[in-house]
């Protein structure tokens, strides 16, 4: 069989899986869940033995620590995989909701139902908790799914969806089981040929780097939406409490710097710069974080010499997802703002201040998907924002925007309902 056929054919079972979702009630799709969510604590030894494969394979592919480390999975990270499942069954079912009504003058009633979307592809890196999440959300919200991980994942990529797959067929005898799929080469023409098969696919949420992401969205004939990268800022403004900011800044940075809603650039008010900049940096030092400066905040730091690096251009827009954090000093809100709306990725940025009006023209005039006051950039996130576990973050701006979760994976079709009513 080539490779498109194989392809194709994963495609159609997809499609074939989606259609049989829909006969499955919101209790059959909880206890699956549920079923899910046992399987993988149980099979936990199961799950780090695949993952230590993989973990050789992306030693000897020269990745990053940092991508090592979102590759890595121990017991506590499995276990917040599972609760991510039961999560998801806690919440109510997205689908079959009646969006917006109307009776038209002729006594037509039109209803708005909200609706699965169908397959979906998800192509990510690296996290093998994906998979879970992805599967989980896809399948709670009635959408067949189809798994694209990296090389370096392939293995726990696999069993974790083995697993989820048998627990539920086991469970719920109903569930099909071609609803939840993992691409099982690692072929680069998988994607384009995936993402070519318009009967069959509806949708593709890319997750991962600005290169990946780009590929995907050129190569695709099917709806994209784009989980770009994550160049998030914070900014620290003259009016801001110090101690806050602070804190702030270093949660942002350092609570978990590999992932996307981590801050890569720290903006600081002249105004307070004197003050904030040496005690901030001296802290972030203490923590092994590589900062990159530019010349105005070097003017405020005499004594940090050659313990930090210059800033260039290409850092604005860098995203590190490790410790290195880019920091500028601004003539206040304004050029903060433009520096966010012309270097960030639209993803999270946050502003510390203790003035109301000048928090509300940040929140307003920044363009980005999760704009925070007084909060770390890291609770751009699924589960911290009350969805359960999330597909992904879209810095799109048609349709779904920011954590995706349950409702943001599906669509809607009207129903209208009449007692024989023909137009003239």
């Amino acid at each position: 069989m080539t490779l498109a056929e194989e392809m194709t054919e994963l495609a159609r079972q997809a499609k074939a899986a989606s259609r049989s979702l829909a006969a499955l009630s919101s209790d059959d799709k909880n206890r699956a869940l549920l079923a899910m969510a046992d399987a993988l604590e149980s099979n936990g030894q199961r799950i780090q033995e695949a993952n230590t494969q993989d973990m050789q394979t992306a030693a000897g592919m020269e990745l990053s620590p940092a991508m090592q480390d979102r590759l890595k999975l121990n017991e506590k990270r499995i276990t917040k995989m599972a609760e991510g499942l039961r999560e998801v069954a806690a919440l109510p079912d997205p689908v079959g909701h009646v969006l917006e009504e109307r009776t038209r003058p002729n006594d037509l009633k039109l209803q708005k139902i909200s609706t699965p979307i169908g397959v979906i592809v998800i192509i990510y890196e690296s996290r093998p908790n994906v998979t879970a999440d992805a599967a989980g959300l896809c399948f709670k919200s009635g959408n067949a799914t189809i798994l694209r991980g990296g090389k370096e994942a392939l293995q726990s990529n696999q069993i974790i969806a083995e697993i989820m797959v048998n627990a539920a067929k086991e469970k719920v005898p109903a569930f099909p089981e071609y609803a939840i799929q993992v691409v099982p080469t690692s072929d680069r023409e998988v994607v384009p040929t995936l993402l070519s098969l318009t009967e069959y696919v509806d949708l593709c949420i890319p997750r991962g780097g600005e290169g990946l992401i780009r590929a995907v969205a050129e190569a695709s004939k099917v709806p994209v939406i784009k989980h770009y990268k994550g160049v998030c800022h914070v900014y620290v403004d003259r009016d801001a409490n110090l101690e806050m900011a602070e804190s702030i800044t270093l949660n942002a940075k350092l609570q978990r710097s590999s992932v996307c809603n981590a801050a890569e650039t720290l903006l600081v008010d002249e105004a307070i710069a004197p003050k904030f900049l040496p005690d901030i940096v001296d802290r972030l030092l203490e923590q092994n974080v590589t900062l990159r400066l530019d010349q105005r905040t070097r003017e405020f730091l005499p004594n940090v010499g050659e313990r930090a690096e210059d800033a260039t251009e290409e850092d604005w827009t860098t995203e590190y997802n490790d410790l290195v954090l880019a920091v500028r000093t601004v003539h206040g809100l304004s050029e903060a703002i433009d520096h966010i709306n012309q270097y960030g990725s639209a993803h999270s940025d946050s502003i510390v201040t203790g003035d109301e009006a000048r928090a509300r023209q940040f929140l307003n005039q920044v363009d980005s998907a999760a704009v925070y006051w007084n909060a770390s950039t890291r609770f751009t996130d699924g589960a911290e924002f009350g969805m359960g576990a999330e597909i992904g973050i879209s810095t799109d701006k048609i349709g779904a925007r920011g954590p995706m979760g349950l409702e943001e994976l599906t669509s809607y079709k009207w129903i209208g309902i009449g007692s024989g009513q023909l137009r003239t």
